[in-house]
């Protein structure tokens, strides 16, 4: 019997220690190919290469497992493993796992969860990871062991082709962890502001910075979940539409 071919990429690059880990985990579990940035694209969202030639190079640093960096963004990893690289179409494509939780609207910002709903856009099952934590230096032990538990119940499952699943793993020792929560995303946002500065010519740059607030977090919402040491889990689609706007628009006078 034909091992499941499971695709896997991040957005921390391909030395990132989250990325070994959710590759030791998933060799468990199928056929393992790694198509990964060879420099950190956190927050490069569904980005596509198109001004720039793509490189792709074949990687050692896996034992034993076929692996290749890119000059391209989390997505251009997905559409290269997919187009390029792989000889038949993987039946999983595995994100992560991120340093730093992607929970609420930062879904939209992370490469991570782009690389995952590129796959569910391509009718494959596809998972994204994050660790609450955003230390190059994380402990990830425990999200191992909660991602395998998580995989052996989950791949015998039939996930519905047109989204895929945002899963968050929250800063904490295993032994605390309360369980797995099947939530929807909170309501909140990034508090933006920007740092001015000046190089060393004196000409000015600024930094990006903020901080990430929330309100009414209700106890569906993933970072409720979180903050309550539980696994959320939620199921994340990339059909944008306001389905629930469209009759009363369509009763507007235009």
């Amino acid at each position: 019997m034909k091992k499941p071919l499971i695709l896997i990429t991040n957005d921390d690059g391909i030395n990132a220690k989250g990325l070994y880990s959710l590759v030791e985990v998933s060799k468990e579990f199928g056929e393992i190919v790694v198509v990964a940035p060879n420099k950190p694209q956190s927050g490069m969202g569904h980005a596509i290469t198109i001004n720039n030639p793509l490189r792709l190079y074949k990687s050692t640093i896996f034992d034993g497992i076929e692996a290749y960096s890119s000059s391209g963004t989390p997505v251009d990893c997905v559409k290269l493993g997919l187009f390029e690289v792989l000889k038949r179409k993987p039946d999983f494509i595995f994100s992560g796992i991120n340093h730093g939780e992607n929970t609420s609207t930062n879904v939209l910002y992370s490469g991570t969860m782009a690389a995952a709903i590129e796959g569910s856009m391509e009718g494959i099952t596809s998972i994204g990871f994050s660790l609450a934590d955003f230390n190059p230096e994380a402990d990830f032990n425990p999200s191992k062991a909660i991602i395998k538990d998580l995989l052996t119940k989950l791949l015998v499952k039939k996930i519905p082709s047109n989204i895929c699943l945002n899963v968050n793993i929250p800063k904490i020792s295993l032994n605390k962890i309360k369980g797995f929560k099947v939530c929807n995303q909170a309501r909140a946002f990034w508090d933006d502001r920007f740092e001015k500065r000046m190089d060393q010519f004196g000409k000015p740059y600024y930094w990006l910075t903020g901080d990430f607030s929330s309100s009414d977090v209700e106890p569906t919402m993933d970072l409720f979940a979180i903050k309550n040491n539980y696994v959320s889990i939620v199921p994340t689609q990339y059909d944008m539409t306001s389905y629930q706007s469209i009759e009363l628009i369509k009763k507007w006078d235009l």
